[in-house]
């Protein structure tokens, strides 16, 4: 049985929606040989950041014989694994934090208006594709692309925001939120929450 036009259509516009909400960031493409009887096949192995721009990023890797391939393996597989990162007032995170990944560490820090992006290699494209626009970051140990990258993703990941910490320790979110303007440093603020939760 042939399918009508118009369902086709309507899917294919859907798909087309989903394509243009998300933006991808090439961040590494690495060459790779194998020798085999009569030469050499050479293969390609690509890491991509995918994000809304608006609190919703995500990373893949994908590999094969030629460069689109991988770039497209990779970024089906970063809207597989997209996560949400609440933005305070829609530019900053809410606290500072840290994130390991093998050897691997960053420190990623709140800033004020008028920062920037204070990043660099693959944390950058991270916090760009995130919708970040003010954030001081740091890459300690190692400078592979992958493993910065997945422990900026684990420091993301352990970011809450401040209605969460504000339940868990039986306070109102106002009172974190005065806290922060009275002069307590966001390190503090990052350190009582993260105590709070091992307690």
């Amino acid at each position: 049985m042939a399918r009508s036009p118009d369902r086709d259509g309507g899917r294919g516009r859907g798909r087309d929606r989903e394509d243009s909400e998300f933006t991808d960031k090439l961040v590494h493409i690495n060459r790779v040989a194998k020798t085999v009887k009569g030469g050499k096949r050479f293969g390609f192995a690509a890491l991509v950041i995918v994000g809304d721009m608006n609190g919703r990023v995500g990373f893949g890797h994908g590999k094969a014989r030629e460069v689109p391939e991988a770039i497209r393996k990779a970024n089906e597989a970063a809207r597989r694994s997209m996560i949400r990162v609440h933005l305070r007032e829609g530019r900053t995170l809410d606290h500072d934090g840290t994130g390991r990944h093998g050897a691997g560490r960053v420190v990623v820090r709140a800033a004020p208006p008028g920062t920037g992006i204070i990043a660099g290699g693959a944390m950058r494209a991270v916090f760009e594709m995130l919708g970040i626009q003010d954030v001081v970051a740091k890459s300690l140990g190692t400078s592979n692309p992958y493993n910065v990258v997945r422990a900026t993703f684990d420091a993301l990941a352990h970011q809450e925001p401040p209605r969460s910490v504000a339940q868990r320790r039986g306070k109102k979110p106002a009172e974190l939120n005065a806290r922060r303007r009275d002069g307590v440093g966001e390190q503090e603020v990052a350190e009582a929450a993260g105590g709070e939760a091992t307690a």
